[in-house]
């Protein structure tokens, strides 16, 4: 039996999970919608049909699983408005970056926490959510919780001191494919393609190359090097990119978002001199 769920907040991943929801078999009448914004409560209720409302008390009231999408600095505003609605057989799951399960457990005694941190594939079900449940999440809180972020994708559960790593890795990741394809597609431009045959073209090989990983038993490093032929192509284009600093630039790129991570979960409770 699917869990009922509230989602408070309806930006790009609250919205996302309620269709994601709604496509793997959530009826309307098991989901509620909570936003400040009364012109996005007209559009998310429009687009979706589920009850959304203003009021995130109302919204908590018997629903199994509450997923918090708000952003990090609205969630202690947010749990001030349903600590006295909350009960103990529900479970609240975060997907507020950098905020932390002992944040929450300070201001909801005795609730069930599971933090839990997606990505933006999960608007077409291909997204990744590592996920790890506090103190008083049992078993039955922890799988409940996972079948809801399972419905928009693969999940994994790790401990909660790498959830930070994994905001930079697979939270912020598609940013950085994204980047590169706009790189590809600017530098194919130049080379003499025209717009529209970069775009297909770059689009369609990171969509190969991402799929022949993600199916294949090779390690990324194996289904490079099967690419790399000595002095062909791709050992020039390899070449450019390790003189460039391409690893340097990427695990730059990963400190620092993993680093805003807990910078915004020390903000999210109240440490400012962090």
């Amino acid at each position: 039996m699917k869990p009922t769920v509230a989602i408070l907040g309806a930006g790009s991943m609250g919205e996302t999970f309620a269709l994601g929801l709604l496509r793997a078999g959530w009826e309307i009448s098991d989901l509620s919608i909570t936003d400040r914004r009364k012109e996005r409560i007209r559009e998310v209720e429009f687009l979706t049909g589920v009850t959304t409302t203003s009021d995130a008390a109302q919204a908590v009231a018997g629903k199994r699983v509450i997923l918090v999408a708000v952003k990090p600095k609205d969630v202690p505003g947010l749990l001030d408005q349903i600590r006295d609605t909350l009960e103990a057989d529900q479970v609240v799951v975060s997907i507020a970056a950098g905020v932390t399960i002992a944040s929450y457990e300070t201001e909801l005694p005795g609730i069930p926490i599971v933090r839990s941190m997606p990505n933006t594939p999960a608007a077409i079900d291909e997204g990744m959510t590592a996920y790890c449940g506090g103190a008083h999440a049992d078993a039955a809180a922890i799988e409940d919780a996972a079948v809801v972020l399972g419905a928009v994708g693969d999940t994994i559960e790790l401990s909660e001191d790498l959830l930070d790593a994994v905001t930079a890795v697979s939270g912020t990741g598609p940013a950085y494919a994204f980047l590169l394809a706009e790189a590809m597609t600017e530098a194919a431009i130049r080379e003499g393609l025209p717009h529209y045959a970069a775009e297909r073209i770059v689009h369609q090989t990171l969509r190969g190359a991402g799929m022949l990983l993600a199916g294949s038993e090779k390690s990324a490093f194996r289904l490079r090097s099967d690419v790399t032929s000595p002095g062909g192509t791709t050992a020039a284009a390899m070449y450019a990119l390790e003189e460039g600093g391409f690893r340097t630039l990427i695990e730059d790129a990963i400190q620092a978002a993993s680093r805003r991570s807990r910078e915004l979960g020390r903000r999210a409770a109240g440490d400012t001199d962090g």
